[in-house]
C-alpha cells in the first residue's frame, strides 16, 4: 500500500527456510538493475524502510539511485508468520528462535532467492539494529555466504551491549524472568495505536517509552508521521530475541544463545556458549552509528570495529544527539546517511579503491 500510494513498482514475493519458516519479502523491482537487500530490526517490519515516504525513506532513495530493492521480513513478525506445520497462535514451538535463527536460516533464504530471482551473483545488504547482528551470525557462521555480499551496511549495529544505556533492558529483564520464553512479543495491533494517539498525554506517554529504548532527539521527530510509525511499530517478534539480547549485555560478550549448562553442552558441546567468530566475517562492512543511542553505545562498536577483518567504513555521526532510529525515521536521515552509504556501496560494487574511477 505504501508503494502504490508513492507510484513505485511494489511486488510481493514468498521465501521458504531450510527449517521450514514461510516468509514475506517486498520488492521495489528494477528487474535487471543490481540488487540490494534491506533487513530491519527488533519489533520492526520491511515497512522502516518506506513508510517515512519518499523524501526520507531508504527504500525510495536506493531505487531512485537504480538499484533493484528487496527489503525482508525476520521470521515472527507481522509479514512473515508462516510455517509449512507449525500454527503461530497455536504452536509455542513455532516460537523457539532468537536472532540467531533469523541469521542462520532466514538471511540465507532470502540472500538466494534475490540472486536466484534477478540472476546476480552477488547483492548489497543494509542491515538496521537486529538486521545488522542477524548478518553477523549469518557471515561468521556461515561464512561462504561472504562472497554473495558486494559491501554490508551496518546502520546502528548490535553486536557487543556492554555499555547499553536503554533504561527499558532492567526491567524486560525482570519481566521475561517471570513469563519465560518462546512467546510472542507485542504483536502488531492497531491498538497500541489507539491507545498512543488517544491523548496528548498518551502520546507523550509512548514517546518517553520510546527514547528510553533508543535515545531521545526530538528535533529529528517527524511528528505528522508519528500516526504512520505507530501503525507499522511495533511489528511483533519473539521474547527469545531480547533474552538474547540481555544476555549480552550481562555476559559482555557476543555469543550464541545461553540455555543454561546442562543444555548447553547437549546443543553446544561445551558448558558455555561459544563466541561469534567475528573473523570469519570477510565481506566489506560499513559501520554507522550516533552517539545518542542507548542500543548501540560508541564503545561498543568500537570494540567491534577492532574485530572485524575488513571494515571499509566507520563513521560515528558528530551529531551528539543522533539516537537508535535516525538514520532510518529521521527528518534529516536523507542528509544524514544516505548519500554517503550509496557512495560506499558504488564503491565496493566496483570492486574496492583500487577501482574507484569505474565506481563513479
Amino acid at each position: 500500500q505504501l508503494l502504490a500510494k508513492y507510484k513505485y513498482p511494489a511486488e510481493e514475493h514468498t521465501v521458504t527456510t531450510e527449517d521450514k519458516y514461510v516468509l514475506h519479502m517486498q520488492r521495489i523491482a528494477r528487474p535487471g538493475a543490481k540488487p540490494v537487500l534491506l533487513m530491519h530490526g527488533l519489533e520492526d517490519s520491511s515497512s522502516t524502510w518506506i513508510m517515512m515516504g519518499p523524501s526520507s525513506g531508504l527504500g525510495y532513495f536506493l531505487y531512485d539511485a537504480g538499484y533493484d530493492v528487496w527489503m525482508g521480513n525476520a521470521r515472527g513478525n507481522r509479514y512473515s508468520r508462516g510455517h509449512l506445520k507449525l500454527n503461530p497462535n497455536t504452536d509455542r514451538s513455532y516460537w523457539s528462535f532468537s536472532w540467531h535463527e533469523i541469521g542462520y536460516y532466514d538471511l540465507p533464504a532470502m540472500i538466494d532467492y534475490v540472486l536466484k530471482k534477478t540472476n546476480h551473483s552477488k547483492l548489497s545488504y543494509y542491515g538496521h539494529s537486529q538486521g545488522t547482528t542477524s548478518f553477523f551470525v549469518l557471515a561468521s557462521s556461515r561464512p561462504e555466504y561472504n562472497a554473495k555480499v558486494h559491501v554490508m551496511q551496518a546502520l546502528a549495529p548490535v553486536s557487543y551491549m556492554t555499555h547499553v544505556k536503554a533504561p527499558l533492558m532492567s526491567l524486560a529483564r525482570t519481566s521475561l524472568n517471570i513469563v519465560g520464553d518462546n512467546f510472542e512479543l507485542l504483536p502488531h495491533t492497531q491498538l497500541f495505536k489507539e491507545q498512543c494517539l488517544s491523548s496528548a498525554v498518551r502520546l507523550q506517554t509512548c514517546m518517553h517509552y520510546v527514547w528510553m529504548i533508543t535515545g531521545k532527539n526530538t528535533a529529528e521527530l517527524n511528528r505528522t508521521m508519528i500516526p504512520v510509525m505507530m501503525g507499522h511499530v511495533p511489528a511483533g517478534a519473539n521474547s527469545k530475541q531480547v533474552r538474547h539480547y540481555m544476555q549480552l549485555r550481562e555476559s559482555t560478550r557476543f555469543g550464541q544463545y545461553d540455555y543454561g549448562s546442562e543444555t548447553n553442552q547437549r546443543v553446544y558441546g561445551r558448558s558455555t556458549p561459544p563466541d561469534y567468530a567475528l573473523e570469519r566475517i570477510t565481506a566489506p562492512v560499513g559501520l554507522y552509528y550516533g552517539q545518542n543511542d542507548y542500543l548501540t553505545a560508541v564503545e561498543d562498536v568500537q570494540r567491534l570495529a577492532k574485530r572485524l577483518p575488513n571494515v571499509v567504513m566507520n563513521h560515528l555521526y558528530p551529531n551528539k544527539k543522533c539516537n537508535h532510529v535516525d538514520m532510518v525515521w529521521g527528518i534529516n536521515s536523507r542528509r544524514l546517511a544516505q548519500p554517503q552509504m550509496l557512495e560506499v556501496m558504488r564503491l565496493w560494487e566496483a570492486g574496492g579503491p583500487q577501482n574507484a574511477t569505474a565506481a563513479v
